[in-house]
């Protein structure tokens, strides 16, 4: 993963790529298989994630989702962390499951969804773990079958999938499975796998002729969209770094205020966080909350942390004049 703003905030569409380490198998039989859906169903719950397409191979798994409320990284953690740990005891092994980290592209639903939904679906048959679209419908470690009604699957959100295809149940299946069909002749692996300028751009003959006429596009590996869609990630991107970094900045300032506190009073940082409330602690401990509140807008919960008290009692010393 390039470095640079974070992209993985709350609401945004994301084709994942989980795999195994050194390219091992994850999933032995079918016991495994279910339970990894039994754990994604609990944390997509759990979490308000959208689920729209799924394929489980046997090294690695494709999903395109929509974060929730907490962010993909805590619903990834959650499901991989869990899993893994299952997936040790049963077969009795020690060390790592997956590779690394999983790969998170987000992508511009406008131009992209319906392909992306087609491409991970269509995984199993590619990959000849069924033979052929008849089987894939039957398939039950692919969301296909969900989309076909064959397989029950209530934490898929398989209508928000149907309404790009159409408006009536019957009839979007019958486009959606047409759609699926010409999609099966298309390799869109390079297309679909990553972001970055080319894709960004729509091919590498895009580009050249951009670059040919002087013009310059935004490209990033992370992102998979039009140039605009990519400037406006970053943007937004750049926007919570900032103010992640500036809470930072701000949590350093009350750090560097109690060493000076602590300093001028002839007392260790432990003695002020130990609790005593004997002396000028009380004091030096309001002092310093109402500095790091009202001054550098830190939490009360940081607040408590850094000074070792209760909220409530942070609270309680702002109140006080």
């Amino acid at each position: 993963m390039p470095r640079g703003p974070r992209l993985d905030a709350p609401g945004m569409l994301h084709h994942v790529m989980i795999r195994g380490i050194e390219r091992r198998n994850i999933f032995l039989d079918d016991t495994d298989r279910a339970e990894f859906l039994s754990r994604m169903k609990r944390h997509v719950q759990a979490s308000g994630t959208g689920v729209y397409a799924f394929a489980l191979m046997n090294n690695h798994v494709h999903m395109l989702v929509k974060s929730g409320a907490d962010g993909l990284p805590t619903f990834m953690r959650r499901l991989l962390s869990g899993y893994a740990q299952y997936f040790n005891r049963r077969h009795q092994r020690v060390g790592y499951l997956f590779q690394n980290r999983y790969k998170s592209i987000i992508c511009e639903e406008e131009g992209y969804f319906d392909k992306l939904v087609a491409y991970i679906h269509l995984n199993p048959l590619r990959a000849g773990l069924v033979r052929t679209l008849d089987e894939l419908a039957l398939y039950p470690w692919s969301g296909h079958a969900v989309v076909m009604n064959n397989v029950a699957c209530t934490w898929m959100n398989r209508d928000y999938v149907l309404r790009f295809f159409g408006s009536r149940e019957g009839a979007a299946r019958k486009a959606y499975l047409e759609f699926v069909e010409q999609e099966m002749r298309i390799d869109r692996e390079q297309e679909l796998s990553g972001g970055g300028l080319v894709r960004s751009q729509g091919g590498w003959s895009n580009v050249v002729s951009m670059r040919r006429r002087g013009e310059q596009a935004l490209g990033d590996e992370r992102i998979l969209g039009g140039d605009e869609f990519v400037r406006e990630m970053l943007r937004e991107a750049e926007g919570r770094t900032d103010e992640q970094r500036s809470g930072i900045q701000r949590l350093e300032l009350l750090k560097e205020a109690i060493v000076q506190t602590c300093a001028n009073a002839g007392i260790s940082r432990a003695f002020l966080q130990f609790g005593s409330r004997s002396g000028e602690l009380p004091l030096l401990r309001k002092a310093l909350a109402r500095k790091a509140v009202l001054e550098y807008g830190i939490t009360l919960a940081e607040t408590a942390r850094q000074l070792g008290v209760t909220t409530s009692a942070i609270s309680h010393m702002l109140k006080k004049t």
